[in-house]
């Protein structure tokens, strides 16, 4: 609103009432600039806690599970059995799933079932000593995992800019990192309670997610750099997204209008087919998913193949005087192994060991520690 003066106003206070106008305009925008910069500070935190719980929470029960391996099965028992079953179904639910189901993700409806899913693979294996049965169990909380964890990384695809979806990436993975060192730390301290104590106070874990889910993941429309606005299925769920409709892919070079869109633009209802989902994967196959897969199957192989078989000697207190007091038994090693990668993998993050723009170092260096281990490992 145009402010009027009075007629006989001075021509001073004229312009030292205007000043001070302007002067009051320029602090309440740049409060407002501090509240917005706050608040984006406030998102951005929960957001990065909420995927790294998701991440902690999702893979705590593997590490549990690995953990308790000795005390699962009886002593004549292969303890690579639990390894395959720990895995195996992860993977099945990590390959199979997003080509074989279509539509709109449910993510609630997604994430309860994983939580019951794992909370029931947990209690059956605290509730049976048959070896069976704790295999079912296992074989129920690893399936969940795989789901799980397929789940969160197209929860963070939600989040735009790309650069906010790549931090909950980031996130996510740094707490799958904690949940190495969590969960090998809370069966050490359980383990004193036995299988059915132990293992049953676990499966309450899962059922933290849904609190973190509704209670503390940010809406991804509350990011106000969202590029389009998001529907929401549910609206008393925080992250229900309704993720903007794919458009078919055009079949063949016809069908594709100027600058490579489809002219019928997108439709909602419409989502890709398995062949649409074939389609896009392919060209990325060999570059970037068959590397990563061998790059993951060695370093299982490693972890769980091989690392198991190499059994240390327990450290007395008489030669080792450090050690032993942290190494009572074979199974302490486990938490130890577990703190110690976590600490390099955070020291990583905090610090960075290689420069961002010279990969050839840090893939060369990572080739030699991983020689250095076979090495100790064959001379242990």
């Amino acid at each position: 609103m145009r402010r009027i003066e009075p007629p006989n106003a001075p021509l001073g206070s004229i312009v030292l009432d205007r000043v001070s106008m302007v002067d009051d305009d320029d602090e309440e925008l740049l409060q407002d600039a501090r509240d917005e910069k706050g608040r984006e500070r406030w998102l951005s935190w929960r957001l990065g806690v909420s995927f790294f719980l998701f991440g902690l929470l999702n893979n705590v029960l593997y590490v549990i599970i690995l953990s308790a391996a000795l005390d699962l099965v009886p002593p004549s028992t292969p303890k690579g059995i639990i390894a395959f079953v720990n895995i195996a179904p992860a993977l099945v639910a990590k390959v199979g799933w997003p080509y074989l189901l279509k539509g709109h993700i449910r993510y609630t409806k997604r994430l309860m079932g994983c939580c019951l899913l794992s909370s029931l693979g947990m209690i059956v294996v605290a509730a049976f000593d048959n070896l069976n049965m704790r295999l079912l169990g296992i074989s129920f909380a690893s399936f969940s995992s795989g789901l799980g964890e397929l789940t969160f990384l197209q929860l963070s695809t939600t989040y735009t800019p790309p650069s906010l979806a790549g931090r909950s990436v980031g996130y996510f993975a740094s707490g799958t990192g904690a949940a190495g060192l969590v969960g090998a730390f809370l069966w050490w301290e359980v383990r004193s309670l036995g299988v059915r104590v132990g293992v049953g106070l676990s499966s309450i874990m899962p059922w933290i997610i849904p609190i973190v889910y509704f209670f503390l993941l940010p809406h991804s429309s509350a990011f106000l750099c969202a590029a389009s606005p998001l529907a929401y299925e549910d609206a008393t769920s925080p992250a229900e997204h309704s993720i903007i409709p794919y458009a078919p892919l055009p079949a063949t070079e016809d069908e594709i209008g100027e600058e490579g869109f489809v002219p019928s633009g997108r439709k909602r209802g419409v989502s890709l087919s398995a062949n649409d989902k074939w389609r896009l994967v392919k060209p990325l196959l060999v570059k970037y998913m068959l590397p990563l897969f061998i790059v993951y199957l060695l370093e299982y192989t490693i972890n769980q193949g091989i690392a198991p078989t190499l059994l240390y000697p327990v450290p007395n207190a008489k030669d080792h005087p450090v050690l032993s007091k942290f190494i009572h038994t074979i199974r302490d090693y486990y938490p130890l192994w577990q703190a110690l990668i976590f600490v390099i993998l955070a020291f990583d993050s905090a610090v960075g060991l290689f420069p961002d723009d010279d990969g050839a170092i840090s893939i060369v260096t990572v080739f030699l520690l991983i020689s250095l281990e076979g090495v100790c490992g064959g001379l242990a």
